[in-house]
């Protein structure tokens, strides 16, 4: 059960705002922002199926105008690793215990900072068991705290494809997961009415966020924002710490 006092309710308002604030001017970190700290209150059982009904409903859409410039095949086949993936890390955030999820959660979402902060890409010529076994990984992490997207990430830029390409192909694969994990996540018992109802109300503040960080994207250098969306992985993960209780 989701406590609904106005304390924990402004927490999660205003966290799921600076996700979406971070999505909107880096394209990325919002779940690595929002799922840690988001289960040091309501649980990652909850926090997980939370954010991806939220950005659902309000990125799903992106998808299309994404169809057109997306590397159709290479999404296919990065989707077949995803929905191997995303069952393995839904029965793991399904039916592990909630304190273990926090650590591990802790964990991914640090390596997945390390990551990116390495600057890490990968180089080698795509081909079909890398690019499945990388949505595998993907869908793992998406499955257990919907952060699937550094892998994808680090793997596209390495390749030979047009930013504009890439970005469009990484919007439609993750729209495309969007609905295998919802599905998933069902099949799990994640997805409840309370969930629905809260998701329904962090809509506003993470569309806000959302728009308001693409717009002053364009006012400062993209590195500029890429530290500050670092920074508050950082910060999101010192204070989702499950020492602190």
């Amino acid at each position: 059960m989701i406590s609904h006092d106005l304390g924990t309710l402004s927490i999660l308002a205003a966290t799921m705002f600076v996700a979406g604030l971070a999505r909107g001017f880096s394209g990325f970190g919002a779940a690595l922002i929002f799922v840690p700290l988001a289960s040091r209150f309501i649980g990652p059982q909850q926090a997980a199926p939370l954010l991806l009904l939220t950005d659902g409903i309000v990125a799903l859409p992106l998808a299309w105008s994404s169809w057109a410039l997306a590397s159709r095949r290479e999404v296919a086949t990065m989707v077949i690793g995803g929905i191997l993936g995303v069952p393995l890390g839904t029965l793991a955030l399904a039916s592990g215990d909630p304190l273990l999820l926090r650590w591990l959660i802790v964990a991914l979402v640090a390596s997945m900072l390390a990551l990116l902060l390495s600057g890490w890409r990968y180089h080698g010529k795509p081909h079909a068991a890398a690019t499945v076994g990388v949505g595998a990984l993907s869908g793992i992490c998406g499955g257990i705290a919907q952060i699937g997207g550094p892998p994808v990430v680090a793997y596209w830029l390495g390749g030979a494809h047009a930013p504009d390409r890439m970005r469009a192909s990484t919007i439609l694969y993750f729209a495309f997961m969007t609905v295998v994990t919802f599905f998933s996540y069902l099949a799990g018992a994640l997805l409840t009415r309370e969930i629905l109802w809260l998701a329904i109300m962090m809509v506003p503040t993470f569309a806000a966020g959302l728009y308001i960080g693409s717009r002053i994207f364009g006012f400062a250098r993209p590195d500029i924002f890429r530290r500050i969306c670092f920074g508050l992985i950082a910060l999101s993960l010192v204070l989702s710490l499950p020492v602190w209780g």
